[in-house]
Order: structure tokens, then sequence, then C-alpha cells
């Protein structure tokens, strides 16, 4: 289906995969809290994505076949993991504040409900446009 390889579509489904990255890393912080010289990560998405979506305007290209060249912005940037190697929280130097980690957890759980509420709704109104009914 061709409506789903909007770029609407493709930045939501990185969002959501961003965010599917996000809650692996974080529940691989609160799994490692007592581990002696552990360092946290962190994943940096919406950061990079801003810094994309500021740069100057450029022209974009329409492909009709996948063998064309690639006019404008091929895609949006992959999210990354980094790792905070510079503090330490504990005495055995692991840097790990679970609090902040269960409320990064809770952000990262509200952030994918709504992205998922948004893919739902913009599928239904896909299938609406089409004459389908809006179960």
């Amino acid at each position: 289906m061709e409506l789903l390889k909007s770029s609407t579509f493709n930045l939501m489904e990185r969002s959501l995969n961003a965010s599917a990255l996000r809650q692996q890393v974080i529940s691989n912080n609160i799994a490692n809290v007592d581990t002696p010289f552990f360092k946290r990560s962190d994943v940096q998405f919406e950061e990079l994505l801003q810094n994309e979506l500021k740069a100057p305007f450029s022209i974009e290209g329409f492909r009709t076949d996948p063998r064309h060249f690639v006019i404008g912005r091929s895609s949006y940037p992959a999210p990354q993991i980094t790792k905070d190697s510079e503090t330490a929280m504990n005495n055995n130097m692991n840097n790990v504040d679970i609090d902040a980690e269960m409320s990064l957890l809770a952000k990262n759980v509200l952030r994918y409900y709504v992205m998922s509420q948004q893919v739902g709704h913009e599928i239904k109104m896909a299938r609406t446009a089409l004459g389908g009914s809006s179960r």
C-alpha cells in the first residue's frame, strides 16, 4: 500500500523504533543499577531529528522507481545510543540513578503510546478516505 510508504509514516515508524530502542536501553540501565563500574546509556533521536528538520529547506524529488537518484533528503536520522562515561553516582563508580531511570521509562511509555495512537489514527483516516469502514 503506497499510503504506508509516505514520509509521515516513515517518520512515525522511526519514532516508534527509537522509542522501542530507548525502552531496551533504559531497562538495561535499571537492570544494572547495582553493577560496579556500569555506565548508563541513553538514546538520542529527537535531538537529531530536530536538527535535521531545522536544516535549510531543500528540494526533494519524487521517485517513481527505486533505481532513480535521490534528490534532497534521503531519510530521517537513525537513533544513536550514547554512553555517559564521565559521571559517577555511587562509590562503586556506577552512574545509574534509579529514580531518574524510572521517570525516563514512564516518559518513554507515554511517548510510545501517543505515537502508536497517532499511527492508528492516520491509518483510520486513510481507510475512511478510500471509502472503507472507519472501524
